[in-house]
C-alpha cells in the first residue's frame, strides 16, 4: 500500500499570505507609483523657484509699469505665462502622480470693444489666471517643504540602507576608523562590527518604510489640491457640464422628430395615400358597379379607422391630452394599462409640478414599465411618485428575474442620461433573481414657474 503523505502543518496555509504581506510592505518603497510620487515632490522645488521667479517678476515689473500703456498688456502676458506654466504642471500631475485634471476655463473674448482690448480684459478677468499666479507663489514654500521631506527620508533611508558597502570601500582604501560615529563628536561608540553593521541596514529600511507612506500622503495632498489650483473652476465645470447636458437634450429632442417622421411616413401617411387611392377607384365604379364601390368604400372606412388610431397613438408618444388635462396619476394609471402584467400606481402629490418635469416623469414612467412587458418576466409592478423635498420621486418595482444593468449599454443608460440633462438621477437595483427596483429624481418646479 502507498503511505498517506504527512499531514500539514496546521496554519500553512495562512503562512503564505502572511509572508507575501511582508514582502509587499517590505517592497513598498521601490514600488514604481512610490518613486514616481517621489520623483515628483523632488521636482517640486525647481519648478516652484521657476513659477515663483516668474510671478514675482513679472507682477512686480507690470504693477510698476502699470500707469504707463505697457504696464496692462505685460500684466496679462504674465498671466498667460504662469496659465502654460499651470498646463505644464497639470501634465506633471498626469505622469508623476496619475491624476488627470480638466483644463481650466479658456480665455474667451467678451462682446464689444475691439479685439486687442477684449482679449486683455478676459485675461486680466479669468478666474483661471488668477488660480496660476496663487499656485506660482504658494509653489516655491511648498516645493521647499516636499524637496525636504523626501530628501530627509530617501537620503537618510538609502544612507544607512547602503552604509555596509560604502563602510567595506572605506576600509578597503585604508580607512581605518571608518564606521558611523553615534555621538556624533569624534569619538565614543562607533558603529563598525558586522551585526551593528545589520542594524544600520535594518534602520535604513525602516526609514524609507516610514518615509514610503509620508512621502504618500504628501503626495495625495497634492493630487487633491491640484484641480482646485490648475483646474476649471467650479462655474467653468458646471457650464462645461450644462453644456454637455443641452447636447444631450438637442441629440435625444432630434433622435425624437425623426422617429414622429418615420412614424408619419410609414404609418399614417402610407395609409391615408392609399386610401385616396381606393376611394379614387370607389369613385370611377360608383356608376358602373355600385356593389364594388361599396365594399371598396367599406375598406376605406376601415382604414380610416386605423389611421386615425396610429394618429391617436402617435399623439400620444409626442405630449397625452390627458397629461395636459388631468395630471401624473390618470395619464399613468392610463400606461399601466396597457402593461402586460398588473400594475399598481400610487402617485402622492399635493400640486402638480411644472408641464416640463410632469412630462419628463410621464415618459420616464413609461419606458420603464415598457422594460417591465418586454424584459422583466414580471408577474406584478408597482408605481410610487411622492415629492421630497426639492425633489419629485419616482420608483418603479417589478418582482422579475432582475439582472438589469445600465452599464451594459441598455435603454437605462439613455434614460438616465436624459434625467441628468434636466439635474436628475436615476438608481438601479436589480439583483439576478430580483426584484427591480428603479428609482429617479427630478427637480421639483412648481407649476405656476414652469
Amino acid at each position: 500500500m502507498n503511505a498517506a503523505p504527512p499531514p500539514a502543518p496546521p496554519h500553512a496555509g495562512e503562512r503564505a499570505p502572511a509572508r507575501g504581506r511582508i514582502v509587499s510592505l517590505l517592497g513598498s518603497p521601490f514600488r514604481p507609483r512610490a518613486l514616481l510620487e517621489g520623483a515628483h515632490l523632488l521636482l517640486n522645488l525647481p519648478v516652484g523657484i521657476a513659477g515663483f521667479l516668474i510671478a514675482v517678476v513679472g507682477l512686480s515689473v507690470s504693477g510698476a509699469l502699470v500707469i504707463t500703456f505697457v504696464g496692462l498688456p505685460l500684466l496679462a502676458g504674465v498671466l498667460v505665462l504662469l496659465r502654460t506654466f499651470s498646463h505644464l504642471e497639470r501634465a506633471r500631475a498626469r505622469v508623476f502622480l496619475g491624476a488627470d485634471i480638466a483644463e481650466p476655463d479658456p480665455v474667451v473674448p467678451r462682446a464689444g470693444g475691439r479685439g486687442g482690448l477684449r482679449w486683455l480684459g478676459s485675461v486680466l478677468r479669468s478666474t483661471a489666471s488668477w488660480r496660476a499666479v496663487l499656485s506660482a507663489l504658494i509653489g516655491l514654500p511648498w516645493g521647499v517643504f516636499s524637496f525636504t521631506v523626501t530628501v530627509a527620508f530617501w537620503g537618510m533611508g538609502l544612507g544607512l540602507l547602503t552604509y555596509p558597502v560604502t563602510f567595506w570601500i572605506l576600509r578597503a582604501n585604508g580607512e581605518p576608523g571608518a564606521g558611523i560615529n553615534v555621538d556624533g563628536e569624534g569619538g565614543g561608540w562607533v558603529w563598525d562590527d558586522p551585526f551593528e553593521l545589520a542594524m544600520t541596514v535594518v534602520a535604513g529600511l525602516l526609514v524609507l518604510l516610514a518615509g514610503a507612506q509620508v512621502i504618500r500622503g504628501v503626495a495625495a495632498v497634492e493630487r487633491a489640491l491640484a484641480p482646485l489650483l490648475f483646474g476649471p473652476s467650479a462655474e467653468g465645470a458646471r457650464v462645461r457640464q450644462l453644456e454637455t447636458d443641452r447636447a444631450i437634450v438637442v441629440d435625444t429632442s432630434a433622435a425624437d422628430l425623426r422617429r414622429i417622421e418615420r412614424d408619419l411616413h410609414d404609418g399614417a401617411q402610407a395609409r391615408l395615400v392609399a386610401l385616396a387611392m381606393d376611394l379614387g377607384l370607389a369613385k370611377e365604379k360608383l356608376t358602373s358597379d355600385p356593389e364594388a364601390a361599396a365594399r371598396m368604400v367599406d375598406e376605406a372606412h376601415g382604414e380610416v379607422k386605423l389611421a386615425l388610431q396610429e394618429l391617436r397613438d402617435l399623439a400620444r408618444g409626442i405630449h397625452p391630452a390627458i397629461l395636459t388635462d388631468r395630471g401624473l396619476g390618470p395619464s399613468l394609471s392610463q400606461v399601466a394599462a396597457r402593461c402586460t402584467v398588473p400594475v399598481r400606481v400610487e402617485v402622492e402629490l399635493g400640486a402638480r409640478p411644472a408641464e416640463a418635469i410632469e412630462g419628463i416623469a410621464y415618459f420616464t414612467v413609461s419606458e420603464l414599465l415598457q422594460n417591465v412587458s418586454k424584459h422583466s418576466g414580471a408577474r406584478r409592478a408597482a408605481v410610487e411618485i411622492w415629492r421630497a423635498g426639492d425633489r419629485l420621486m419616482l420608483q418603479v418595482i417589478d418582482d422579475g428575474r432582475g439582472g438589469a444593468d445600465p452599464a451594459a449599454g441598455s435603454g437605462l443608460a439613455g434614460l438616465a442620461e436624459r434625467l441628468a440633462a434636466v439635474d436628475g438621477m436615476l438608481a438601479v437595483e436589480s439583483p439576478a433573481g430580483g426584484p427591480t427596483t428603479v428609482t429617479a429624481a427630478l427637480p421639483w418646479r412648481d407649476r405656476s414657474a414652469g
